[in-house]
């Protein structure tokens, strides 16, 4: 097996910071990276493994935090990512958020508040389902906030992860680029299948309808916010397992350019009476 490498995949997915950027360039069912699936299957694996060992070191480290914004239209498979790229990693060391619906006591705050609130501790991975960025997508689609305010939204959005990434955290940010045609078909495996019958949402046919105004906001939000500090991932997404394979890819290197050791507290065994 040849696996991409870390950097051929950055480079290929991501949106570059301050250049163009077209979300319809972008194929949803790209194999590119792995034409083969199981491929995929073993470099994920593999990722996952080593993915859990510098976990431990971040944790033992205490200093630094790794933050995972999943973004996608439903169905696109942010918690496929979740049980896959972490699934050999330990809890202890993670931080799970998902966004849903804003209460009473967060629409009385700024926007913001909420998120900062989840951003993992030092030490931890952190991994958002949804994000800060449902405000300048699902806010936008539905006008639940004027234009002016989601105008300024972009702006406090990379000055709150600059804020973050100048304080140890890095932000990995994927948008899960799934097809339209293959969101129809996971819609209706939710009704067809007994174990994801759970998931359906009638809701999400609601949103599907509106699936060019969500394109355009999401192309928008990648323009005005991948940045140097916290540049976007666009990930396609028809493909679950090859979806998995690229972002592990990732979340991998940037685990690694942290250049983690264990830490020596200095203690030494003759210091101590064992007896």
């Amino acid at each position: 097996m040849t696996e991409p490498s870390i950097d051929s995949v950055r480079n290929a997915l991501i949106a570059n910071p301050g250049g163009p950027f077209k979300l319809s360039d972008r194929d949803t069912g790209d194999r590119s990276l792995f034409p083969d699936k199981d491929d995929a299957r073993k470099s994920l694996k593999d990722d996952a493994k080593v993915i859990n060992e510098l976990q431990d070191k971040l944790y033992a480290n205490g200093d630094r935090a790794l933050l995972v914004v999943l973004q996608g239209m439903d169905t696109s498979g942010k918690s496929g990512v979740i049980r896959n790229v972490f699934a050999y990693t330990s809890p202890l060391g993670m931080q799970v958020k998902a966004f849903k619906a804003p209460s009473k006591v967060e629409l009385a705050h700024d926007y913001l508040w909420r998120v900062h609130a989840a951003v993992p501790r030092k030490g931890r991975i952190g991994i958002f389902d949804r994000s800060h960025y449902e405000d300048v997508l699902v806010v936008k689609v539905r006008e639940f906030a004027s234009a002016e305010a989601i105008e300024q939204r972009y702006d406090q959005i990379n000055a709150f992860e600059k804020h973050l990434s100048e304080n140890g955290v890095t932000i990995l940010k994927f948008m899960l680029n799934v097809g339209h045609e293959e969101q129809g078909i996971r819609l209706r495996e939710r009704l067809t299948e007994p174990h994801k019958l759970w998931k359906f949402n009638p809701g999400d046919l609601e949103a599907r309808k509106l699936w060019p105004d969500f394109m355009d906001a999401y192309e928008t939000a990648v323009q005005r916010c991948s940045t140097e500090h916290a540049p976007w991932y666009i990930v396609p997404a028809d493909s679950r397992t090859r979806r998995n394979a690229m972002i592990a890819r990732i979340v991998r290197g940037a685990l690694e350019d942290m250049n983690l050791s264990w830490p020596d507290p200095g203690y030494q065994i003759g210091d101590f009476d064992f007896d």
